[in-house]
């Protein structure tokens, strides 16, 4: 019975239709995967703050740019490449692990008077969204390594080079700042990003500079316990020299009024008499006491 069924299948679909089944089938499968391949490859989605340039094999990098959203790219034609837009942040620090690279990258620079300071250096920036096709033929994916980092290294040597170590310890760091900003800005600019602002985060001192500060303050301290000091000695010899003006003054007055009335002596004696008072004045010249008016005082 076995035998029969196999050789009636044998009969009806012989080795050679099998064969030929298998390869139908085995394109038909290649032909979906082939198919889905392409079909993965003709769309580029771009994400929220992103940007893609297109590169065509047959025409180069194309002059626009795929905003947010599903696009259709021609697939083993054009080869999209994403770009952040979003602003982002390089720091170079002295402290480990802050930075973007690993250890001390603290910047150097040395100031108009030839001494050398440290500088922490934080710069914010994004590329230009609107010319990011641009971005992408002229420089590249990675313009942080070609551009942001060596011209914020290169314009903050510059700039600091125009400043005294005085300048840059205290009165003029901010005005250095805002120089850094504007130079780089222009830099940024010519190669298609947009400088967000400078943060100059923390600057450092030769060890024997910052020992002549920390000087520098305890004299100042000093000077201004001096100053305290002799402000309180100022005011009090002007205490001194207007109460001495107004007894003088005092004694003026008093002396232009004996001279107009000689008796003014007499009324100042009695007016410092006690309340009891035991003597008189009898004729503006003579003094009795009472005793000697009443006979009651002392005799021999």
């Amino acid at each position: 019975m076995r035998r029969s069924v196999e050789n009636l299948v044998n009969r009806r679909f012989p080795e050679e239709a099998w064969n030929q089944w298998r390869g139908l089938l085995l394109k038909v499968g290649l032909l979906i995967l082939l198919f889905l391949i392409l079909l993965s490859q003709s769309f580029v989605v771009v994400a929220p703050g992103e940007r893609a340039v297109i590169f065509s094999r047959l025409h180069g990098v194309l002059s626009f740019q795929l905003e947010e959203g599903i696009h259709f790219t021609w697939p083993f034609l054009w080869r999209p490449t994403i770009y952040d837009v979003k602003t982002a942040t390089y720091t170079m620090s002295g402290t480990p692990h802050e930075g973007d690279v690993m250890g001390d990258d603290s910047l150097t620079a040395l100031t108009s008077d030839g001494l050398m300071v440290w500088l922490d250096l934080s710069v914010r920036f994004h590329p230009d969204p609107e010319l990011v096709w641009k971005l992408h033929r002229e420089i590249g994916p990675h313009y942080i390594e070609k551009i942001v980092r060596p011209q914020a290294r290169s314009k903050t040597r510059m700039v600091v080079a125009k400043y005294t170590v005085t300048d840059v310890y205290s009165g003029k760091r901010q005005q250095i700042v805002e120089e850094l900003n504007q130079q780089l800005e222009e830099s940024f600019a010519r190669s298609h990003i947009i400088l967000d602002e400078v943060l100059l985060r923390n600057v450092r001192f030769s060890p024997a500079f910052q020992a002549a500060i920390e000087r520098k303050q305890v004299a100042l301290q000093e000077a201004k316990k001096m100053d305290f000091v002799l402000e309180q000695a100022r005011k009090e010899k002007e205490r001194r020299i207007i109460e001495a003006q107004g007894e003088a003054e005092a004694i003026r007055l008093k002396a232009e009024a004996l001279r107009r009335n000689p008796q003014l002596v007499q009324y100042e004696y009695v007016k410092g008499l006690p309340s009891a008072p035991q003597t008189v004045i009898t004729d503006g010249k003579t003094i009795l006491s009472l005793g000697e008016l009443f006979g009651t005082g002392g005799g021999k």
